[in-house]
């Protein structure tokens, strides 16, 4: 639906980010986003800010300290109301592999000889290794294998593999390599009916609009934020009622201080703190295109959400259909996006050329784009592809504009 028939304003995005005039960055046309996204001027001077006014311990009663210690607080505010959960709900940690494995060690109090743990062979391996790695525990995996025809996670495959037994189920939000975007709220909804823990990976879908996690139902939700326009960083959203009762992962005397409990360390100090530079950005997004500030930062983000999604999907489909008539080439995923099916996150790999080949001919031509398993290797092998070359992958943000999608193309034709 387009909202109130206005457009994403692609040139004021561009505007934003200083790498689209940088003598290093300005002639290449950069498809490798979901590998990790530019990041917008507004968090480019907050992190600038911290570390030059406030690089000091934080919390302290002189200024510096405490100035510090009140926005690394404001960014786990506005994050958490960005998503819909409470400030007490959500950790900032190095990475979302980091976060998963912490995790994965608070909740095998959950897990005795013989319960099931349930993965699936779509993920990124940052949401399988961890929980594969129960087996030490006694846990029993069982894989949720996406159909090979048309390489989507089936519900009701799903109900199949459930059984009393079954403790967690670990599942990608949105393929980093297929691209679909699974049902989260429904699979929540049917693993909860049997008291399942559901753990979603949103590392490939928060990119294309921050995720409302209540309404998702999940127990825990993952994604990085420095694939979301932030630092190299990474959000773990937990529900409150399970948090409070996980083992302490950190220092003892935190052993009653949840979310801290499951980030040991603790967060770096600055790259948190610049994550109000993520908030301010989409903020200046919803007032360039609409006139009512006064909505409460979630009415915002879904409204933007939804101008990003509309602009991704008019220039993601263009690829797309080009991909799935060559006769030369194999798309994996849906050869279109509606409705938000899908990411704008597009794999494919060559009959005549291998990927290798492919992305290094682009690479020459200035698309900045790359081949790799991209650690879903299990996926590949379920694809019948090379792990070792992988695919080339094509990802899309909504700073992407129609001018380099036609780059893309031309030099695909060329090559």
């Amino acid at each position: 639906m387009v909202l109130e028939n206005i457009e994403l304003d692609v040139n004021y995005v561009r505007s934003q980010f200083p790498a689209f005039k940088d003598p290093l960055s300005k002639d290449w046309s950069f498809f490798e986003n979901a590998g990790g996204s530019y990041v917008p001027k507004n968090v480019i001077n907050k992190l600038t800010e911290f570390m030059t006014s406030t690089k000091v311990q934080p919390y302290a009663e002189y200024s510096m300290s405490k100035i510090a210690g009140q926005n690394m607080d404001m960014a786990t505010k506005l994050f958490a109301e960005m998503i819909n959960a409470k400030k007490n709900e959500i950790l900032i940690g190095g990475s979302t592999s980091i976060n998963l494995y912490v995790l994965s060690n608070a909740l095998k109090k959950y897990i005795s000889s013989g319960d099931e743990v349930i993965v699936t062979n779509q993920d990124h391996e940052a949401n399988i290794s961890p929980w594969r790695r129960l087996q030490e525990n006694g846990a029993k995996i069982i894989e949720w294998k996406f159909n090979p025809e048309n390489h989507e996670l089936e519900i009701d495959e799903l109900r199949k593999l459930i059984t009393k037994k079954t403790k967690i189920l670990a599942v990608t939000h949105c393929s980093n390599i297929i691209g679909s975007v699974n049902d989260l709220k429904k699979i929540s909804d049917i693993a909860h009916k049997h008291n399942i823990i559901v753990i979603g990976d949103g590392v490939s879908f928060a990119p294309h609009g921050f995720p409302n996690v209540k309404e998702l139902g999940v127990d825990f939700y993952t994604f990085s934020l420095y694939k979301t326009y932030g630092p190299h960083i990474a959000l773990l959203y937990g529900k409150e009622e399970i948090l409070k009762d996980l083992p302490n992962q950190n220092h003892e005397f935190l052993k009653n201080n949840y979310p801290y409990t499951i980030n040991p360390g603790g967060p770096n100090h600055e790259e948190l703190s610049s994550l109000i530079g993520v908030y301010d950005y989409f903020n200046n997004l919803y007032n360039h295109h609409f006139d009512n500030n006064k909505l409460a930062i979630l009415s915002k983000v879904k409204k933007i959400n939804q101008l990003i999604s509309i602009h991704e999907e008019n220039i993601a489909n263009p690829i797309l259909e080009y991909l799935d008539e060559r006769e030369d080439l194999i798309l994996f995923g849906k050869n279109k996006i509606k409705n938000k099916n899908r990411a704008p996150t597009i794999s494919f790999i060559g009959k005549n050329k291998s990927a290798k080949q492919i992305s290094s001919e682009l690479v020459s031509l200035k698309i900045a784009t790359r081949n790799d398993n991209f650690y879903a290797w299990r996926c590949l092998k379920a694809l019948g592809v090379d792990v070792n070359d992988g695919v080339v992958r094509i990802s899309i943000v909504h700073y992407n504009n129609k001018n380099e999608v036609k780059k893309l193309l031309n030099a695909l034709n060329t090559i």
